[in-house]
């Protein structure tokens, strides 16, 4: 099965790609109010004018607001809130904005659960899906059946884990570096996570919805001996969900390439680093 087709998110595709399914401080001297000098015989500079304040508290009110109007962009049709950024207006504050709704009410395991019966729960669901779905936990068959069934709706998942267990093969596992049943070899360490940059509702009906979730991932092997390096991806999961249950279920899901940023000047960590910083930090629930 491809990641890339109708039930593909965060698995192995057709390609050995998992992924086709990361200035100076101020210092501050303080002048203590007593005596005419400090220790060291210099004499206290005189008490500023209080003329001299009102100019300059003047001047940096006059700073704060001409950065402010520039921020407004020009205040035109066109840079009114939620005008179009190509258009030269600023993005509409929504898109990136939390909301303030508790985004779940408990957990299935490590994977969220409870979402919210509206647009806000669908987007948090498919949020924390993306990342159950492409942690490293689907790559053994154990794990991965706990995954799919917290995640999807149940009548699919039968179907679903059949073609995983056909995608999920031996030769892909070991092309990543893993044993054929999925386990990582002794002083390495695994890497696979997905983390969502934002959402966006395509479709909601009550008790459907189509989410699109836009994601930055790793994978690779963490460790002295690794070699296959933690390489990053950029990709977009569509996400049809159903209200099943009282909670959101995937139905199907498909995904797209990028979009992609420009790589940055950052300097490649090295593996022990990578290691060392997937074993220490650790994940987060997403809310919208």
């Amino acid at each position: 099965m491809s990641t890339g087709d109708e039930r593909g998110y965060g698995g192995p595709g057709r390609t050995a790609d998992p992924y086709s399914t990361i200035g100076g401080t101020r210092q501050t001297r303080t002048r203590l109010p007593d005596g005419e000098g400090d220790d060291y015989g210099a004499a206290r500079r005189p008490a500023r004018s209080s003329r001299s304040l009102v100019v300059l508290v003047g001047v940096v009110v006059l700073l704060i607001a001409a950065i402010a109007f520039a921020n407004l962009g020009g205040g035109g049709k066109d840079g009114k809130d939620g005008g179009p950024a190509s258009a030269g207006g600023r993005p509409d504050s929504s898109s990136t904005a939390a909301t303030g709704t508790r985004p779940v009410t408990g957990k299935n395991g490590s994977i969220p659960t409870g979402f919210a019966h509206d647009e806000q729960g669908a987007q948090s669901a498919a949020s924390n899906f993306a990342v159950a779905l492409g942690s490293a936990g689907m790559f053994s068959a154990d794990t991965r059946r706990s995954i799919v069934e917290a995640t999807h709706d149940p009548a699919v998942v039968e179907g679903l884990l059949t073609d995983l267990t056909k995608a999920y093969s031996p030769g892909l596992l070991e092309n990543l570096g893993l044993h054929a049943e999925g386990t990582t070899p002794s002083g390495l360490t695994f890497v696979s996570r997905t983390m969502p940059v934002g959402t966006k509702v395509v479709e909601h009906g009550g008790d459907t919805a189509t989410v699109e979730v836009w994601c930055t991932g790793l994978v690779g092997m963490a460790g002295q001996d690794s070699t296959k390096p933690v390489t990053s991806r950029w990709f977009t999961l569509t996400q049809k969900l159903k209200w099943v249950g009282g909670d959101w279920r995937i139905e199907s899901s498909s995904q797209t390439e990028g979009p992609t940023p420009v790589n940055g000047d950052n300097r490649a960590s090295t593996s022990d680093e990578i290691a060392s910083a997937v074993q220490g930090y650790g994940g987060f629930t997403y809310a919208r």
